[in-house]
Order: C-alpha cells, then sequence, then structure tokens
C-alpha cells in the first residue's frame, strides 16, 4: 500500500479510532527506537511471517531518514543458506537486552516457546510491542507487552492493513494537524472521486 493509499484509508478512517491508535502506537514504537540508535526486532509465528511489515518498516526508515527503525526480521525457522537479513533465528530474541525493542505480531495466540522467549527479553529490559487480537483473558502477550494494538477479529479493520497505518506513521516525524468531522459518506463519495477520476491531462 502505498503513500497515497493511505492517505485515503486514513481519509475514510477519520473519525474512528484507527487513525489515533496506530499513530499512538507508531509514536511510541518509533520513541522506544530513535533514542537508542535502532535495535528494532520483529516477530511473527512459525505460520505467520510479517514480511510485509518489515519491509514497510525498511521503507519508512530510508524516506524518513531514520535508519534506527529498520527492524531485523526475527524467523521461527530460517533456512540455511539464506540471506544474512533472513537467517536470524529465535536466539535473536532471548540475546535482547535493555535498549533494544521487540515487537511481535500475531493473528493468534503465540506459542508457549515464542511467549516464552519473549518473556525472557522483557526480563533482560528489551522493551515489546505486541500487534494482533486480544485472545482474552489468558492474554499472555498483551500483558508481556509494555505497549499493545489490539485487533479485533470481527473489527472493520484487518491485522495486515492495521500494519499499513502502522508503517506509515512509523516514519512520519510530526503528527498532522487535527480535522473537523465530517459525514462517513462524504468522505466515502470524496474518496470514490478521487479513485475513478481520469488522470491528469499532459501537455
Amino acid at each position: 500500500m502505498d503513500a497515497v493509499r493511505v492517505a485515503l484509508l486514513r481519509e475514510v478512517l477519520n473519525g474512528t479510532e484507527w487513525p489515533d491508535a496506530t499513530r499512538r502506537f507508531a509514536g511510541a514504537l518509533r520513541a522506544g527506537v530513535v533514542p537508542h540508535g535502532g535495535g528494532l526486532l520483529l516477530v511473527g509465528t512459525p505460520e505467520y511471517e510479517p514480511w510485509h511489515l518489515a519491509a514497510h518498516l525498511t521503507d519508512e526508515a530510508a524516506w524518513s531518514g531514520t535508519p534506527e527503525l529498520t527492524p531485523t526480521l526475527v524467523r521461527h525457522r530460517p533456512r540455511a543458506g539464506a540471506p544474512a537479513h533472513l537467517s536470524v533465528g529465535l536466539g535473536r530474541v532471548e540475546a535482547a537486552r535493555r535498549g533494544e525493542t521487540l515487537l511481535v505480531v500475531a493473528p493468534g495466540t503465540p506459542a508457549p516457546g515464542l511467549l516464552s522467549r519473549v518473556h525472557d527479553a522483557r526480563r533482560a529490559g528489551a522493551t515489546v510491542f505486541a500487534l494482533g487480537p486480544d485472545t482474552g483473558a489468558g492474554d499472555e502477550l498483551g500483558a508481556l507487552a509494555h505497549e499493545a494494538l489490539t485487533v479485533p477479529r470481527d473489527g472493520d479493520l484487518d491485522l495486515d492493513t492495521v500494519q499499513h497505518l502502522v508503517s506509515a506513521a512509523t516514519g512520519e516525524n510530526s503528527l498532522p494537524a487535527p480535522r473537523g468531522r465530517r459525514r462517513v459518506r462524504d468522505r466515502l463519495s470524496r474518496l470514490a472521486d478521487q479513485l475513478t477520476a481520469p488522470p491528469p491531462t499532459r501537455w
């Protein structure tokens, strides 16, 4: 999702919790990473590796001139012979220490092995962020996280879309000025006009 589509999505979502919620989460992530010169670890589950978020954060780091935001993607089963940036295993989570930030993206309850490593990283001083659904009273990941952004399973947005909003907000140097509320129908109408408008004439 490019910057234009993110902007249009925010336009549609204006007046809902999502623009502010994703910006708050992204701002906390940025504030936790940049002063320490980086150290952002990104991990998912064996079934769900957040490739796209890693790529978008890397892009935002470059575009915003903030290389500290470039994440290290931690994989559950890195393949032998893979490039260095795709060969980081779960041992990296175990080695996390104070000054490093661990962002866990999980569409469901993480396996006990990952939760144990996240717990150890937190005890060693790492800051833990969690992005995913609330798994109920036994939400161990949410309990471990210093900051969590919950994506309801039956909500209007899915986890992938929320990741786009978070990554875009992470690269922002400042927040836009608040705008007045408008009816959802008006916003949808404007979005439809923008998406269906013919391309500008080139002379």
